[in-house]
């Protein structure tokens, strides 16, 4: 899809002047599923724009440990990128296509005009920082708050609502590691629900059943 037909599909509240300066000076980028867009201690260059797939983002503990925090879907933007523009900062976190995804790559050397020429543009810098803000602050929660079998079940339905499907086609050792979990703990606790009827387990896929999780 052209880059100006993708704006008008997934960011409609951009003005026309621009959706105008974005086709000029940005790059339609594609990402095959598992491929990395964004390494930890990367230098960042460009902020990304999704039109297409999902994007896992992960921080990074002191032992290389990788811990989920949320998901970039079409019409959202990394919001680190914006931070980093501004303070012409490396990034610290990493980027997972979970999908074959696209992107629209934006120059960070022209975000400062951007947030002072486009109202649209600052508005949704600004919801781009609330959304993540309010991500990053349930993921505390669930970390400081909940046992793993209640943090995996909620790390169920943010999959679910994610991808708006019951079925997630997902590995058990995937699960563990956006929990910073082993296998084998993981593996008892889904079985320990499928016990319970809340999940049916197939082969490299997870069944959500009904309203039960």
């Amino acid at each position: 899809m052209p880059i100006r037909e993708s704006l008008h599909t997934f960011f409609p509240q951009f003005e026309e002047a621009l959706s105008n300066s974005i086709e000029k000076n940005g790059l339609l980028k594609s990402f095959k599923a598992g491929q990395v867009m964004m390494k930890n201690g990367q230098e960042m260059r460009f902020t990304m724009l999704i039109t297409k797939g999902r994007v896992k983002i992960y921080t990074e503990g002191e032992e290389s440990e990788e811990f989920f925090m949320y998901h970039l879907e079409p019409g959202q933007a990394c919001a680190l990128s914006f931070i980093c523009a501004a303070g012409n900062k490396r990034s610290e976190l990493e980027a997972i296509a979970a999908e074959d995804t696209e992107a629209i790559l934006i120059p960070l050397d022209i975000m400062d005009d951007f947030m002072t020429k486009y109202k649209s543009w600052y508005y949704f810098v600004v919801e781009s920082y609330r959304k993540r803000y309010q991500e990053l602050l349930d993921a505390l929660r669930s970390v400081a708050f909940h046992s793993m079998d209640e943090r995996l079940e909620y790390y169920l339905i943010r999959q679910k609502n994610s991808i708006n499907s019951s079925v997630l086609n997902i590995t058990h050792e995937q699960i563990a590691r956006d929990l910073n979990s082993s296998r084998v703990v993981i593996s008892r606790l889904l079985k320990q629900m499928e016990v319970k009827g809340k999940v049916k387990l197939n082969r490299n896929s997870i069944e959500l059943m009904g309203n039960k999780v």
